[in-house]
C-alpha cells in the first residue's frame, strides 16, 4: 500500500501512472466483478504469503484476471528477487 502512495506522491510523471493503474483496475473490477478495494486486499494478501518466502520486487507485482470463453484465470506477475531459505 505504501508503494502505491509512494507512486501517486512521490514523481512528477506519477498521474500518468496513475491513470495506467486505475484504468487497469477498473478493468479488472469489469471482468472479474470484484471491488478495487477487494482487488487491493487480494493483491496485499498474495505479496504477504508469498515474501515469507521470497523477496519480492513490489513495483513489478502485477495481478491481473484473464478471461478465455467461459474460463477465468488469476494472472500474477510476480519478480522475485531471492529464494528466503527456511529450516524444516
Amino acid at each position: 500500500m505504501f508503494d502505491l502512495f509512494a507512486r501517486v506522491f512521490g514523481r512528477e510523471d506519477a498521474s500518468k501512472d496513475v491513470a495506467k493503474e486505475r484504468l487497469r483496475l477498473v478493468l479488472v473490477h469489469d471482468r472479474a466483478s470484484l471491488s478495487p478495494q477487494a482487488l487491493e486486499n487480494l493483491k496485499n494478501d498474495l505479496l504477504k504469503v508469498i515474501s515469507e518466502y521470497m523477496d519480492i520486487d513490489d513495483e513489478g507485482f502485477r495481478v491481473d484476471f484473464s478471461r478465455h470463453d467461459d474460463a477465468m484465470a488469476l494472472v500474477a506477475n510476480i519478480p522475485i528477487r531471492n529464494v528466503k531459505r527456511h529450516s524444516v
